[in-house]
Order: C-alpha cells, then sequence, then structure tokens
C-alpha cells in the first residue's frame, strides 16, 4: 500500500498531538533545522541529523527518519527500517507516531498482512493521549466489533470523546446512538444536541435529523 505524503515534524507538535518529554533547546534546534534543510530538497543534510538524533532516542527525529523510508526519500528506503523506527517513536509516547502505526497496521501499509489488534492497541494508547482521529477509530472498532470486543457502551464513550474534540462524524454517530438508545440511554435531548452540532460543523445530514426530532411529539 503506498503511504500518503505526510509531514515531517520539527517539534512534539501541540498537545495532544504528541505527548513525550520536551526536548533541550539545543536538540529542538537541530531538529528544526533539519526540518527545515528537508523542505527546501535537502534531504542528505536532514537524514543525517535526523539519524544522529534517532540513535539518542528522540522520538520527532525517529518518527521522521520513518517517514523518510517509508515515502522513499532516502538512497535505500526500508520499509521494515521504517516499521522499527515507528514502533520506537510510539514506544516513546510520540502519539503522531501511534496513530500512524496504528493506520499502518490496519491497512496492511507495512506491505504484510494486517493486524487489526496490535492497530487497536496502539489506536487506544494515542486515543488515551488526547488524539482525536484515534478516539474515532478506536470507538468504531469496539462499535462494529473489529478486532475487538463488540462493546457499544465503551464505543459511546469513545465517541463522546472524539466530538468533544471536534470530530463532525463523531458527533453523528453519538446523536445516533442516543436516538436510538444503543450503547447507552435514550435521549432525544443529548441526540438533538450533538446532530445540531454536527450539523454546525457542516454535516450535511444532521441538519434533516434535528428537524426530525424537532417534529416529534
Amino acid at each position: 500500500m503506498h503511504l500518503r505524503r505526510l509531514t515531517l515534524v520539527c517539534a512534539l507538535l501541540a498537545a495532544p498531538a504528541a505527548a513525550a518529554p520536551p526536548l533541550p533547546e539545543a536538540l529542538q534546534s537541530q531538529l528544526d533545522r533539519a526540518v527545515l534543510d528537508y523542505e527546501s530538497g535537502r534531504h542528505q543534510q536532514a537524514r543525517q541529523v535526523f539519524e544522529s538524533l534517532a540513535k539518542r532516542r528522540v522520538p520527532a527525529a525517529e518518527f521522521n527518519l520513518a517517514l523518510m523510508h517509508l515515502q522513499g526519500d532516502v538512497p535505500r528506503p526500508s520499509r521494515a527500517q521504517g516499521r522499527r523506527l515507528l514502533e520506537r517513536a510510539a514506544a516513546g509516547g510520540f502519539v503522531t507516531a501511534q496513530l500512524l502505526l496504528a493506520q499502518q497496521l490496519e491497512t496492511g501499509g507495512f506491505g504484510d498482512r494486517r493486524d487489526i489488534v496490535a492497530a487497536n492497541r496502539w489506536y487506544e494508547q494515542a486515543a488515551l493521549a488526547g488524539s482525536v482521529d484515534a478516539q474515532l477509530a478506536i470507538g468504531t472498532a469496539f462499535y462494529l466489533g473489529r478486532g475487538a470486543p463488540k462493546d457499544p457502551a465503551l464505543a459511546a464513550q469513545w465517541f463522546r470523546e472524539a466530538a468533544k474534540g471536534g470530530d463532525i462524524g463523531a458527533m453523528y454517530l453519538l446523536a445516533s446512538m442516543y436516538e436510538q438508545g444503543d450503547g447507552l440511554e435514550r435521549d432525544l435531548r443529548l441526540a438533538r444536541y450533538w446532530y445540531e452540532a454536527a450539523a454546525r460543523g457542516g454535516d450535511e445530514a444532521a441538519p434533516a435529523k434535528v428537524k426530525e426530532l424537532d417534529g416529534r411529539p
């Protein structure tokens, strides 16, 4: 599977996108300059810095170097090496790496079989750290019973977190679960609240659901 083009990170990003210890100023400066080199097409210089920082177990550097391997930005790209680096960055608490690792495991993006169970473990780690994309993904896994026990109540909890984080799809799903009493107590007031939130966010189906609920006795 071809990995869609991704942007390297020059820092640990704004929480909750990443949750690893902040870097000392000198290391952060090196990382920032390397990203600028990469963006300017000086891939060799960037790679050398990322490799040096990766040896020091800097998660952001491991993540960036992993992307360079997975996207073919090094002379001898290795998908296996990209995976190892991504796993190291994820284990180091870099939530962006946890999310990407989960996505690649789910889709078979490393060139081997899909591993939904392992993907869900990383989705859950990233979700606990505040990744909205991961919250939606692990909620969907529990809702469908995909690589995890089917658990609508737990799915609703994760959809609620993703909805609170601004995900429009999660807002609609949560509203539907409140409307149907699926996984939580039926509550048309909360169903309308989340349908309206989804509508404000641009969901095309949500306005009709708000109107439908308003027309009920």
